[in-house]
């Protein structure tokens, strides 16, 4: 089961998903509101039929305005944008659930480590292909597979709300996040060192390194409280 945004991850997915089960045991979900830019949505059904498997669309702008017109709070885009995300997972769990599927998540390794996702939204899944793969990998390995080059191209975004862009919420584009990423990471390098073998200021560095360690959280079970013995 997998959501289809339109977008370069989701795209991956579903080829990756069709290559490694059978299209036949693949199931697109195409969820536009209206924030969804229409090219989104025109590529997510395009990917569906381009690979032959199943799918349905399913707008969700009166599933979210009923929300919104019950609880009567101010309008907060972030927290709009948080539950779009956590209605389409639902919509997503349903139909995993009654035909007996797997969800598969559309994460890559730069949003997971930078929290850059919604908690149980985007991030509830049973498995996440992408997972350990930096989101300039994701467009390495889409290009080698042929990915539509319309979808390549196209500036990464979730649609939450209007002309959003995820490397203008990020705060930086993907390759040098990625950069400091595996710095940090992967080579243990401090703040400074980072600093200065990119040649970007420390103040960059310390936004990525803090985004990182303020959103651990959203990929450990929920803490509890310990017995003393």
């Amino acid at each position: 089961m997998v959501g289809l945004s339109g977008g370069i991850d989701s795209t991956l997915i579903a080829y990756l998903s069709c290559e490694a089960v059978g299209k036949e045991n693949v199931f697109g979900i195409i969820m536009p509101s209206e924030t969804t830019p229409a090219e989104d949505r025109i590529h997510g059904i395009e990917i569906a039929q381009h690979l032959g498997i199943e799918y349905e669309e399913i707008a969700i702008d009166s599933i979210l305005n009923e929300y919104l017109s019950l609880t009567k709070l101010e309008e907060n885009n972030l927290a709009i944008g948080n539950l779009k995300a956590r209605i389409r997972m639902s919509i997503i769990y349903y139909y995993a659930n009654a035909k007996n599927y797997l969800v598969s998540g559309t994460g890559n390794k730069s949003e997971i480590l930078i929290g850059y996702f919604t908690k149980h939204g985007d991030g509830a899944c049973d498995m996440e292909p992408i997972g350990d793969l930096y989101k300039t990998e994701v467009y390495r390995l889409s290009e080698f597979l042929n990915i539509q080059k319309e979808i390549i191209d196209k500036p990464p975004r979730a649609g939450l709300w209007a002309n959003q862009t995820d490397e203008e919420e990020i705060g930086m584009g993907y390759d040098l996040l990625d950069k400091i990423l595996y710095l940090y990471t992967e080579k243990d390098m401090k703040d400074t060192e980072i600093a200065e073998k990119l040649d970007v200021s420390a103040d960059d560095v310390n936004m990525i390194i803090n985004k990182v360690i303020g959103s651990e959280h959203k990929c450990k079970v929920p803490e509890y409280p310990q017995k003393i013995i």
